[in-house]
């Protein structure tokens, strides 16, 4: 902070290997399931926890897709996490377990990446909107500060015939 004005973070536009690793996703509802949609195509495993889940969470696990457990979040679900999102609609869960996230990283002297869907000032990263073709992947975020450009922009860019 400076001159009594808080400085807003700047975010570094950076793609990760996810093959290898575990992602926790705590929620099962829309949003949930758009984010574990988009993280399929790049992760190696992940876990959804949530006691009700979206048809298309059900569909996943049924494929063999992902993993999930059929019930509320619990201390100790993200011991083996390297990511997780929390995408349910209590704000007191979602920050019960960013504070689990920041305890085990520095417990094992590490860190484990947090996103929510609801707060942006919880998050470590934010989600992109993500356009694929072939072998090019772009991210598109604002920070949450206008969704509606970047869904525009995502749209622009899935009807464009280069990209």
């Amino acid at each position: 902070m400076s001159g009594g004005k808080e400085m807003e973070k700047a975010y570094f536009p950076l793609f990760v290997d996810l093959s290898e690793k575990n992602i926790v996703v705590v929620g099962g509802g829309t949003v949930a399931a758009r984010r574990v949609e988009t993280l399929l195509t790049f992760a190696g495993h992940i876990t959804v926890i949530a006691p009700k889940l979206q048809a298309a969470l059900v569909k996943l696990e049924t494929e063999g897709k992902i993993t999930c457990l059929h019930r509320e979040y619990r201390e100790g679900d993200i011991n083996e996490a390297h990511l997780v999102l929390a995408a349910t609609d209590d704000r007191e869960v979602n920050r019960s377990v960013k504070e689990e996230c920041r305890a085990l990283g520095q417990k094992c002297g590490g860190h484990i990446l947090f996103n929510a869907a609801d707060d942006r000032s919880l998050c470590d990263f934010y989600f992109p909107a993500v356009v694929q073709k072939d072998e090019i992947v772009i991210g598109i975020n604002s920070g949450g500060k206008n969704p509606g450009k970047v869904k525009e922009i995502r749209k622009q860019l899935e009807e464009t015939d280069g990209a």
